[in-house]
């Protein structure tokens, strides 16, 4: 099995420990397992209570941990990118480049080369189960989504960007002391797209990789919960699985608790009516702070008992173009969605859709690619967005 699952949620709701449970109960089935953190405040130390580094370390039969430093992968692999934008920024004042090390970065970029490495070593065909524990939803929302928009731009504009390079170097360092990218940053650039390329393919190949969010019956964890699951849906990311953490034991015989439980309860049959079509797990509230692997095998036993915990567990596309009498159609998967959210609109070759900061540039096939937009309908959490047979002009 070469399997890819990706845990994320609000931040605090207990996602690194979930994805530990799982890393644990995968090495305890026989699998050759790396579990894998990409947020900057790493935690898995703590969980394994043991020092982690750059390179996967074996914490117990069958079970690897890695915590990925990104400017170290960075500079390992494109240094002369970074190099070449600070080049580019300073000029040939070289005494400033270490003042604009933050400058230089684009935003994202960091956590970008975690992503790189974590699929550096899926290619390396080592490990048969890779769990990663990423950062709070809010950033592995730009985390997943900067590579299709980073390869989106450089389709565009990286063709161009190698002659006009060429052309403008000379001038450049004659009349404005600026020093553009050399050689060597261009041929890491292009390495670079097509990285990104293969990166793509790999977080939205549906038979390797899923996401996994971790929730508790809280308000705002609710609501921002619904909010991940639409804009993942909007990237055509596969969510396969829902984890329910921290629920109250109805039966604790304590009035002090009572209505807690009630609000519990209807949180989480809202949750369980939105991810209706997914396992929905709950993880109990304990009587003890869980720490260590003790704690999180006793996780694992309660709680990850389904038989195909490790499958993909559910697959339907989030896009799908159909041919009608009228026409074409795009169906785009949004559950959670509100009409007066969304807003979209034809560009050439790519179809628009923003929702809130969010937005997505779907690549159209070259018989729609000229047709023209004649409407939308949001209906059940799906958009479906129809194309006249008339060539656009």
């Amino acid at each position: 099995m070469d399997r890819m699952i990706i845990f994320t949620g609000k931040g605090g709701v207990g996602k690194s420990t979930v994805a530990a449970a799982h890393a644990r109960k995968a090495a305890a089935k026989g699998m050759k397992t790396l579990i894998v953190s990409t947020d900057m405040a790493h935690n898995l130390c703590d969980l394994f209570e043991q020092e982690l580094g750059r390179e996967p370390k074996e914490t117990a039969p069958n079970l690897y941990a890695l915590e990925i430093d990104p400017d170290y992968e960075m500079n390992r692999h494109y240094g002369s990118i970074m190099n070449a934008v600070k080049n580019l920024v300073t000029g040939t004042a070289s005494q400033n480049l270490e003042a604009f090390d933050d400058l230089a970065m684009f935003p994202g970029i960091e956590e970008l080369f975690s992503l790189i490495r974590i699929q550096e070593i899926y290619r390396g065909g080592e490990y048969e189960m890779i769990i990663v524990d990423c950062a709070p939803t809010g950033e592995t929302l730009s985390l997943l989504k900067f590579p299709e928009l980073l390869s989106w731009y450089m389709e565009k504009l990286f063709p161009l960007g190698k002659v006009a390079m060429k052309v403008l170097r000379p001038v450049s360092r004659q009349l404005f002391k600026l020093e553009l990218p050399d050689a060597q940053a261009m041929n890491d650039i292009e390495r670079l797209y097509l990285k990104l390329a293969e990166l793509e393919s790999l977080l939205k190949d549906r038979d390797i990789c899923s996401i996994r969010l971790v929730a508790m019956p809280e308000k705002m964890v609710v609501e921002e919960t619904k909010r991940s699951y639409m804009y993942l849906n909007l990237y055509n990311f596969n969510v396969d699985g829902l984890y329910i953490n921290r629920v109250l034991l109805e039966d604790l015989g304590n009035d002090f608790f009572d209505e807690w439980i009630r609000l519990q309860s209807d949180y989480i049959k809202e949750l369980e009516s939105v991810f209706a079509e997914m396992p929905v797990c709950r993880i109990p509230w304990y009587d003890l702070d869980l720490n260590g692997t003790e704690g999180l095998d006793r996780i694992a036993g309660d709680c990850l008992t389904d038989d195909e915990l490790f499958e993909v567990r559910c697959s339907a596309s989030n896009e799908v173009f159909e041919k009608t009498k009228e026409g074409y159609v795009l169906t785009v998967c949004l559950p959670c969605a509100k009409k007066e959210e969304i807003e979209l609109y034809q560009s050439k070759s790519d179809m628009i859709l923003r929702i809130g900061n969010f937005k997505r540039s779907i690549p159209l096939p070259d018989t729609l690619a000229r047709c023209q937009v004649d409407s939308a309908r949001l209906e059940n959490g799906r958009l479906a967005i129809g194309f006249s047979r008339n060539w656009a002009q």
